[in-house]
């Protein structure tokens, strides 16, 4: 049985039909260097604020109900600043994958005069969103949430606002490895808060009345136990598509065909910053990626896999990609 490659489910269709890239508008003019990245998705944000909001509930249960009343000075230094690192880790992480452009391709660039420019060879395809009227590059995909085609997209986050793509894959790693971490916390500090409570007086070991604290560490425990659950599925399925460099919707579309294995340790330096280190786990530092390409410079070098690609595409998957045209370029 041939083995697919996991990038190549862009298949080019036996009669390609033409764009009409005419009824594209220009593309609109460059943003500022350093203009913030935000989707206003109403659910996105509405999940986003509650995400904030049960951190921030976790640090009041934690801080106020467990440590601050608690005698021993020591354990309660020691775990107030690993809680809070955490929690600080944890919301910054979230802020960079929220508010980083996760690898959006530029918009209205098919238009006539720009596929003109191209000066494409004959028998070159390249491929159009008629969505967003991109030229879409080589494991591009569309977000109907964020209107935009997204480089390497894995899939749509509403916890974060935004799509988990080229650029902001590691944020959203980080993202849940500190909720999960914090999670995990929160629940061995419940634990040994309810022993000392069981073995001391209620109205002691805390400064609110024993069914307020009762309530308050059981919501805590149920919030913990339930984000540890999720945050380490998603933590374990991340680290999964990094290492072996298949994105979600890649391997939803692949299905039960086999495939080449093209993961390496090179796309996981690539995904965290570089050689392993302490940036590894910094939100507040970059993945590492090559210098970015101009439009016509990735816009040729994705034609030009065209060239060396003999796909024949079946009907299964010409409905798969019927949201994708393409142009190919002919002697005239």
């Amino acid at each position: 049985m041939m083995l697919i490659p996991a990038h190549h489910f862009r298949d080019i269709e036996r009669k390609p039909e033409y764009l009409q890239p005419e009824k594209c508008i220009p593309p609109p003019h460059p943003s500022a260097v350093g203009t913030m990245w935000f989707i206003r998705d109403g659910c996105g944000i509405a999940c986003a604020i509650v995400t904030w909001f049960l951190v921030l509930y976790a640090e009041f249960v934690v801080l106020f109900v467990m440590l601050i009343p608690s005698r021993d000075y020591v354990y309660s230094v020691i775990n107030g600043i690993v809680f809070n690192l955490l929690a600080f880790l944890a919301l910054a992480s979230h802020c960079r994958a929220m508010l980083t452009d996760p690898g959006a391709v530029p918009k209205g660039n098919a238009t006539k005069e720009f596929i003109e420019s191209l000066q494409l060879k004959p028998g070159q395809v390249v491929y159009k969103c008629p969505k967003c009227c991109s030229i879409k590059p080589d494991r591009a995909h569309h977000c109907s949430v964020c209107k935009r085609c997204i480089r390497k997209m894995d899939h749509h986050c509403p916890w974060v606002n935004n799509c988990v793509g080229e650029n902001n894959q590691k944020y959203f790693v980080l993202f849940t490895m500190y909720i999960a971490l914090i999670s995990l916390h929160a629940l061995i500090m419940v634990g040994f808060h309810f022993l000392h409570c069981f073995e001391e007086d209620w109205t002691k070991c805390s400064s609110f009345s024993p069914p307020t604290t009762v309530i308050l560490l059981i919501l805590l425990c149920f919030e913990g136990l339930l984000f540890l659950i999720f945050t380490s599925v998603m933590f374990g399925t991340q680290v999964h598509s990094i290492c072996t460099d298949e994105t979600g919707i890649e391997r939803l579309k692949r299905k039960n065909q086999p495939r080449e294995h093209t993961g390496s340790w090179k796309t996981v330096k690539e995904a965290f910053g570089g050689d392993f280190s302490l940036n590894w786990f910094n939100p507040f530092s970059g993945p590492c990626h090559p210098k970015p390409l101009s439009d016509r410079d990735w816009v040729r070098q994705v034609a030009s896999l065209s060239d060396l690609e003999n796909t024949e595409t079946t009907e299964e998957q010409s409905e798969e990609r019927k949201d994708t045209d393409s142009v190919e370029v002919t002697d005239e």
